[in-house]
């Protein structure tokens, strides 16, 4: 098992290549040099947010990208642009993509092209800092019964976070039915990713509300993943059902804010990407982590991080110091990528790059960074139905510095 990332660094243009792998020091040293450079670190950050001083060199139009390992060539081209957090996609039957806003817009890519309206603005979004409408996910069964679901934050009683499902026919959306609703929220650490699984089961990923007790807590659904039917009843066979004091809910507890979750083709096993400690819990920096999720187990937050373990609790199958701030998580499974095949990706924000894994089952067996430095804040990642990936930056998002074209829909197409 992997538990520290082995930074594979690679360019290729113009039939040049720069590689090298970078080996991070053990999180105890890392702390220590991290408590030396904070003010320093502060003082850049600061700048790079205020004065837009971290400038990025983006690729030119149809410039050819290899991987670190030259087995794949793609460019990367511009879906759609001038658009404000774009967070995430969903796909209609008929090929056009439906995404997310953070600040509260469903919004439509029509054959290949942006529709200048929102399809949907949702009324009772409460959008500040990372939190807004964040998720989007069509039901399995959608050609038949037009079922789409959204994850956002909401203000009652303070900020809180829900899944609401709606029928999109039309063109529109209509009939809200609220799924799940007071789960625990805030400005940061709000989650949410809702994705449906192999069984047709509903998964939905909390942020523990900055508040990081409440993930080891059972009667709250803060720092979870739950599993939940289509209409929102619980099924009878979650880990936690009739156990006193505990949401039957719950599928996994323990962590601290995941956003990206996908199931692995084969094995139907589920992939999380988690993000680490903020330094404001006096557990350090970074500790980014992706996990494979399974009903009933305890992910740690915040009675262990990094690369520490306890008994009873699941150590990441992959751990970043420093932080890669990951915003995603898909497998490939498509034809025009056949050397990508089974490999899990993830947009990093606060990394500002792509992070692909070569996986066999549980097993790591290598990763390496892609576009790093070159768009900025990346968030979402998904496969389309063209065998493309697609992504989106978050340069709009308060803490990147935009581009004139930001922020954009992006997908990599193979280059032969």
């Amino acid at each position: 098992m992997l538990r520290s990332i082995s930074a594979a660094r690679s360019t290729r243009l113009g039939g040049k290549a720069l590689f090298k792998k970078l080996s991070p020091p053990p999180y105890a040293t890392l702390k220590k040099t991290m408590k030396q450079r904070v003010p320093a670190m502060l003082l850049l950050l600061l700048i790079c947010l205020v004065g837009n001083g971290c400038s990025r060199a983006e690729l030119a139009e149809n410039t050819v990208v290899s991987t670190p390992g030259s087995d794949v060539r793609f460019r990367v081209e511009t879906v759609a642009s001038g658009l404000e957090v774009p967070w995430a996609f969903a796909w209609l039957p008929n090929g056009d993509m439906l995404f997310t806003e953070r600040k509260g817009r469903v919004r439509v890519i029509e054959g290949g092209k942006l529709r200048a309206e929102p399809v949907y603005t949702v009324s009772d979004v409460e959008p500040s800092s990372e939190s807004g409408l964040m998720d989007i996910t069509l039901h399995p069964q959608f050609a038949s019964n037009d079922f789409v679901y959204l994850a956002y934050s909401y203000r009652q009683d303070g900020r809180q976070v829900k899944v609401v499902r709606y029928k999109y026919a039309g063109g529109k959306f209509s009939d809200p039915k609220v799924i799940v609703g007071g789960i625990p929220g805030a400005a940061n650490h709000a989650g949410t990713r809702c994705r449906f699984g192999p069984d047709g089961k509903l998964y939905v990923t909390t942020g523990d509300a900055t508040d990081w007790n409440l993930a080891q807590k059972m009667d709250s659904l803060a720092g979870k993943t739950l599993r939940l039917n289509d209409d929102g009843t619980v099924p009878q066979d979650n880990p936690f059902i009739n156990k006193q004091g505990v949401r039957p809910e719950i599928w996994t507890y323990g962590n601290r804010n995941a956003q990206g979750l996908a199931w692995q083709p084969g094995t139907n096993l589920a992939w999380e990407t988690e993000h680490g400690p903020s330094g404001f819990e006096g557990k350090g920096i970074g500790g980014d982590e992706v996990n494979i999720l399974e009903a009933g187990k305890n992910y740690g937050w915040p009675e262990i991080h990094h690369t520490q373990t306890k008994a009873g609790m699941e150590a990441p199958v992959l751990e970043y110091t420093p932080s890669c701030a990951p915003g995603s998580g898909m497998f490939y499974t498509g034809a025009v990528f056949p050397s990508f095949k089974g490999n899990f990706f993830f947009g990093c924000l606060g990394g500002r790059r792509i992070i692909r894994v070569v996986v066999d089952g549980r097993k790591v067996v290598s990763q390496e960074n892609l576009l790093e430095g070159t768009y900025g804040r990346i968030r979402e990642m998904e496969q389309g139905p063209d065998g493309f990936i697609y992504f989106s930056t978050s340069n709009r998002d308060g803490r990147g510095s935009p581009a004139a074209t930001d922020d954009r829909v992006m997908r990599l197409v193979p280059e032969k």
